[in-house]
């Protein structure tokens, strides 16, 4: 039997309508959030209860709408934007057919809150089905003045209500919020003048906040994190024989993702362009990782007449003129521009932070190689496969045989610079020692850069040379331990144990030292790991606790010409690294009053750290490793900081900040072994270069006494570079 064409109720051809155009809750609030930018709001607040199934509630700083207005906003085809037809080529605003609230009203229940500027009052109206209803305990269906700010505030509730197919489709609110924080993110970022802030109804903290006054970088950071926003590059274009303008940012070739994260905006419209991803994306295909994908922001200004917006209901798509040349210009600028700064690569390197205990990680490790019975009983080791083997001998290859040619009996450090202005001078250090392990007494003669003390070369320029001239004779004396029992060090040493990382302590006490890197960084293996160390950081901290846990304890070095305390002060204060202005005063009268006053702690600076100062100059420096002798370079800063940077009042905190400056002074840093570089007609000492100290001194003390503070877990001192079986699920792949 053949059925009769029958014209659909109103009501049918509402809800199917309605279907097409608010397809989830995202597309809901997308809506209504071009229709507050079109009201020239500046702010943009927008809250949502499960997903936006059960409340979205938009409410904006704009300029609002009518009374008299408010009768057909929820009509179908009722619009401020455009009257005829032809409008529709000069389109610059994001709606222009009116069938958003209609929509939504059909599908939901609507309430409206708005104030105009020249209003006394907002008005609150009802709508169902398109038209103004009563409201709660109103019998009439007209708007109801109430209190309110300039601006509109929608209300809808119960989305999808009559249509419990879309509503069951529709059962996890977890992900529709997601699309809803991805639609708001993206407007935050194209609109820098509009502030938005996305809630979760009864959350006091905001998932998504922007200010007006933010740039769009500052808002790409705010919303994807500072990690994304260093590596984009921006990029522009303008072509007035298509009549477009292009500007955005795109990621360099150090970003990648799982994910493509493409924000187009075409006119200001949110749209998508899968012709114009693909174009992109294959350029970075030249660049990236496989199965890896960039960052993209594009804004594209499009003469409206090229551009036709009434090609999709949910108006995420759009055509516009001469789209494959338009594609092929914006391919080119992003290829150039990616050209343009490939010269150098950024590989992030891991904080080493631990998850698991010592004990989590040691039985991790135990069961890669466990063992397994045999038929008769016995235990036998599981075999060890080469991405688990772990280098153990420590006459094995080291960094420097890739780094330096076989043969050469000489090292040059990057100090070797001909071209700089270097004093040359002689030193020597007197080492105190027994009978039985004297010692030969060795002059070296070496290199010191003038700037790195002070650039006044004419008038402290002969008492810098006069004392980088002191010999330094050393020799070690006997010392019988003391026992001090002072509760400030007590409380000082409990903090260090308390302080104590247990997975760092693991790792550092079975490391195996694979090679120094810079004077402030050396490589280590830890099973199969390697790491890179801060060598200053590590050192310093070493220092600092080897002064409280050998408190009063120190041997010392003696100068054989001691140091005058006036002098360094002088020679600190000439440097850029003092601060001195002269708002300070006289460098004079400081370097004098500084002399003095180090003088009264004299006493104190002896009997606890083995820091002898008598008549105005140093004679002797503590033994903080035996073989170290710290950089004499730092002498003059050290002095100057010891006696305006440690806390004389207060005991316990005196004796803290002492042993941070003392730490710093003494710490591996770039530039250590400037004073001990020998000259062409002198054989290089191995063990007074940097390398030397750091490989056979610095790490093997780190490795038996350095107890590893918890801050260097995640502060950049300890770096995993790489590790042994995800390089070997590199090459697998390869």
């Amino acid at each position: 039997m053949e059925r009769k064409i029958e014209k659909l109720d109103e009501n049918v051809i509402n809800r199917i309508a309605a279907g097409e155009v608010i397809q989830r809750p995202a597309n809901a609030i997308k809506e209504m959030i071009e229709n507050s930018l079109d009201a020239k709001a500046s702010l943009i607040q927008v809250t949502v209860k499960s997903g936006g199934l059960k409340l979205i509630q938009i409410q904006d700083n704009g300029h609002g709408i009518k009374k008299e207005d408010l009768n057909i906003v929820c009509e179908r085809f009722t619009t401020s934007k455009l009257s005829r037809f032809e409008d529709l080529s000069a389109m610059v605003t994001y709606g222009f057919r009116g069938e958003a609230l209609a929509s939504i009203s059909h599908v939901a229940h609507v309430n409206i809150v708005t104030r105009t500027a020249d209003s006394q009052c907002a008005y609150r109206a009802y709508y169902a089905d398109g038209k103004l209803v009563p409201g709660q305990n109103n019998i009439s269906a007209d708007p109801k003045p109430c209190a309110g700010n300039i601006g509109t505030q929608i209300n809808v509730e119960d989305l999808f209500f009559n249509t419990p197919l879309r509503l069951k489709a529709l059962k996890n609110p977890n992900e529709e919020f997601n699309k809803i924080t991805e639609v708001i993110s993206r407007y935050a970022i194209h609109q820098k003048g509009v502030g938005f802030i996305l809630k979760k109804h009864g959350d006091s903290n905001a998932t998504v906040k922007t200010n007006a006054s933010s740039s769009q970088l500052d808002n790409i950071k705010t919303i994807y994190g500072a990690s994304t926003a260093r590596e984009l590059l921006e990029v522009s274009m303008e072509n007035k024989k298509f009549g477009i303008e292009m500007k955005g940012f795109i990621s360099n070739a150090n970003y990648s993702a799982k994910k493509c994260i493409f924000l187009l905006f075409i006119n200001h419209r949110l749209v998508e362009c899968s012709n114009l991803r693909k174009a992109i994306e294959n350029v970075y295909s030249a660049y990236l990782p496989k199965n890896t994908h960039p960052f993209l922001y594009l804004s594209l200004q499009i003469s409206p007449r090229n551009v036709d917006v009434n090609v999709h209901p949910t108006k995420h798509e759009v055509q516009f003129l001469h789209e494959d040349k338009i594609i092929d210009a914006i391919q080119n600028v992003v290829e150039n521009k990616l050209l343009g700064a490939n010269s150098s690569r950024t590989f992030m390197a891991q904080t080493f932070l631990p998850t698991t205990s010592t004990s989590n990680a040691k039985s991790k490790f135990s069961e890669d190689n466990a063992e397994e019975p045999t038929s008769s009983g016995n235990v036998s080791q599981k075999k060890t496969y080469a991405h688990q083997l772990v280098r153990t001998d420590h006459l094995s290859q080291k960094l420097e045989i890739f780094m330096e040619p076989a043969g050469q009996n000489t090292r040059k450090t990057h100090f070797d610079n001909p071209s700089r202005d270097l004093e040359k001078q002689g030193s020597e250090i007197e080492i105190i020692e027994s009978a039985e392990n004297e010692i030969d007494n060795t002059v070296e003669k070496s290199t010191l850069d003038s700037s790195i003390i002070s650039e006044n070369v004419s008038k402290h320029g002969e008492k810098r040379k006069q004392l980088s001239e002191k010999s330094r004779n050393a020799n070690r004396v006997p010392h019988k331990r003391r026992e001090l029992k002072l509760t400030s060090i007590q409380n000082l040493k409990n903090a260090i144990e308390e302080n104590g990382a247990e997975e760092l302590q693991a790792m550092i006490k079975g490391m195996k030292f694979v090679g120094c890197v810079t004077e402030s960084h050396a490589a280590f293996q830890f099973e199969t790991g390697l790491y890179l160390g801060n060598t200053t950081n590590l050192s310093k901290e070493f220092f600092y606790q080897s002064i409280l846990f050998n408190f009063g304890n120190f041997e010392k070095f003696r100068l054989s010409s001691p140091a005058a305390l006036h002098e360094l002060a002088m020679l600190a204060l000439d440097s850029e690294d003092s601060g001195w202005t002269q708002e300070d005063g006289s460098k004079e009268d400081l370097a004098q009053h500084l002399s003095e006053f180090l003088q009264e702690k004299g006493e104190m600076l002896a009997d606890y750290f083995s820091l002898e100062i008598d008549d105005g100059c140093i004679k002797s420096l503590p033994i903080l490793l035996d073989g170290y002798e710290p950089d004499l370079l730092g002498l003059p800063m050290f002095i100057l900081r010891l006696a305006t940077e440690v806390n004389w009042d207060h005991e316990e905190s005196c004796f803290k900040t002492f042993a941070v400056e003392c730490s710093r002074f003494y710490a591996m840093r770039k530039g250590h072994d400037l004073l001990v570089q020998c000259s062409k007609n002198q054989e290089l000492d191995k063990r007074k270069t940097w390398k030397w100290k750091v490989e056979h001194l610095l790490y093997p003390a780190l490795k038996s006494s350095l107890c590893m503070p918890k801050q260097f877990q995640d502060d950049g001192t300890i770096l995993k570079i790489a590790d042994l079986k995800e390089l070997y699920k590199v090459f697998e792949r390869c």
